[in-house]
């Protein structure tokens, strides 16, 4: 068990309840499922680890490039996604057609898996890692010793 994914799920849950906001990162204020992360790492580095451009509710789907993969690929460390632990970046691609474009944190693992993510229309939540959303699971990262 890592003590910065521990870190990383503890602040996670700190942020349930903080509205869905389209490109928000603060805690209580508004977040969406990249500003929960941001706010995740801002918590465990101090800094963000690039700016961050303006970008649609889309994503790179017109486009057909996986922005939010090659991102987290550069700053966290990528591992199988079999190997799930607390404090786990998970990247899920939400339609079989699309790009993946939704993030979360595991919470807990094993029979009773969640995960924390921003979600439009719930706000930030800890979800049940059901079998529906286990299936859209494409990648999964932990969060660098230090940077």
């Amino acid at each position: 068990m890592s003590k910065m994914g521990d870190r990383a799920a503890e602040e996670a849950r700190r942020w349930r309840g903080t509205p869905y906001r389209h490109q928000g990162s603060m805690l209580g204020a508004g977040a969406d499922c990249l500003g929960l992360l941001r706010g995740v790492w801002r918590a465990l580095y101090g800094t963000e680890p690039e700016p961050v451009p303006p970008y649609t509710p889309d994503w790179s789907e017109p486009q057909g490039e996986e922005t939010l993969w090659q991102a987290a690929r550069r700053h966290l460390v990528e591992k199988s996604i079999a190997d799930e632990a607390v404090g786990d970046v998970i990247l899920f691609r939400l339609r079989d057609s699309g790009v993946a474009k939704h993030l979360g944190i595991q919470g807990d693992t094993g029979p009773g898996a969640t995960f924390i993510h921003a979600y439009h229309g719930h706000g930030v939540v800890e979800s049940p890692l059901s079998a529906p959303w286990a299936r859209r699971i494409v990648a999964r990262f932990e969060f660098p010793e230090r940077t």
